[in-house]
């Protein structure tokens, strides 16, 4: 492997990661400087996170997702940044292309790089329903970059900067089960209907009726769920079932 010139801080929150932990903290090995911020897990991840010497756990209470991204932006010393979450893994190929674009001349880099995904259901590569255009920032300088407050859940980083997308993707192994899945996806429709209250945003069944079942035809018929099997009518469910847990959580709000 190629010696990276650039300092880079690796970053990841956690709640209850021990399944994941050694593998995603083995995709820091080029990092000189590896950041948890936990939201006080009640396993064994943070005991097997502080056994590794270039590790600084911070243990902060969870309010969202946002808050705790940013939270680890003020924590790394360095200005480039690679932030992965648990369930994420770099390939051989993307680490080398990560270390070549950090070695470039600054004049060539970018402040900012989007990383297409590859998702798994639970090991199964999935090539549609949705995940077919996934992309996020992993790899950024934080002096270029905050996430944006008042996003409680698929928080959105603004770059103030220049944007690349690297052509390796990064493997995501968001689905472990189906139940575990569905547990997430109701966490993150609860967490998106109480950002729509604090928006002003008022509940309508209508809305909510409309807005899921429209959810599952664009994730299992215009992007192509129907292709990926019963994994894909799975998916297409949940993330309808997500959208609809979004309305639930907005009306409990305003009761």
């Amino acid at each position: 492997m190629p010696e990276l010139t650039e300092k880079v801080s690796g970053l990841i929150i956690t709640y209850n990661e021990e399944q994941n932990i050694r593998e995603v903290l083995g995709c820091f090995d080029f990092c000189d400087e590896i950041i948890v911020i936990d939201s006080f897990s009640t396993d064994h991840t943070v005991e097997i996170a502080n056994t590794y010497p270039n590790v600084k756990v911070i243990q902060h209470k969870f309010e969202d997702f946002t808050k705790q991204r940013n939270l680890a932006l003020d924590a790394a010393n360095n200005d480039w940044v690679l932030f992965l979450d648990g369930d994420e893994r770099i390939t051989p190929l993307l680490r080398k292309e990560i270390i070549d674009e950090l070695n470039k001349p600054v004049s060539q880099q970018k402040d900012a790089y989007y990383f297409y995904r590859k998702f798994f259901f639970a090991n199964k590569p999935i090539n549609y329903s949705g995940t077919q255009s996934d992309k996020n920032f992993r790899l950024f300088r934080k002096s270029k970059a905050r996430y944006i407050s008042g996003k409680k859940v698929h928080e959105t980083l603004e770059v103030n900067g220049s944007i690349g997308i690297l052509k390796n993707k990064l493997f995501h192994y968001s689905v472990s089960s189906y139940e575990s899945y569905k547990q997430k996806m109701i966490h993150y429709g609860v967490l998106k209907g109480q950002e729509l209250a604090l928006k002003g945003k008022k509940f309508s069944r209508i809305t909510q009726y409309s807005k899921t079942a429209f959810k599952f035809f664009k994730a299992y018929i215009l992007r192509l769920g129907i292709a990926d099997g019963k994994e894909g009518y799975q998916l297409s469910y949940l993330q309808s079932l997500s959208v609809y847990e979004t309305y639930e959580s907005l009306k409990k709000e305003q009761i």
